[in-house]
């Protein structure tokens, strides 16, 4: 079976050993997010779209995932996406892990991620210019 198009995510190695994924794309290829309330399109821009990270207990608080969002960026400005959009998890405390698969806000804002929505208190929709590396 020959699938066309970009692969749902990259994975990420220490060692040769995989310690983390995310899922990116193009933002229609997620049917569910046209759905969400949450995640629902802010404009026509054309986007990608950061909606998961996977990474195990044993690798958490190491900076997979951040490693993990700037190979994100990279690989969808080498595809020339123009813009990279996310969803993450805006809480005061740290949050149950398995609560944190959309990602930290901090995480992104470290990475100069801009917010353009809010629809819920604690889920901001947030961007990335790849074109100028800034939000």
């Amino acid at each position: 079976m020959t699938v066309a198009g970009p692969p749902p995510g990259l994975i990420g190695y220490r060692d040769g050993v995989p310690v983390g994924w995310v899922a990116l794309a193009p933002r229609e290829q997620f049917a569910k997010l046209r759905r969400s309330p949450v995640m629902k399109p802010v404009d026509a821009l054309p986007v990608w779209s950061v909606v998961c990270f996977v990474v195990p207990a044993a690798y958490r608080g190491q900076g997979v995932a951040s490693a993990l969002l700037s190979a994100a960026a990279g690989w969808a400005r080498a595809q020339k996406a123009r813009l990279l959009e996310a969803y993450p998890v805006d809480k005061p405390a740290r949050a149950q892990d398995d609560a944190m698969w959309f990602g930290a806000k901090s995480m992104y804002d470290r990475a100069g991620f801009g917010e353009v929505a809010r629809r819920k208190p604690e889920r901001p929709v947030v961007r990335l210019r790849l074109d100028s590396g800034r939000g």
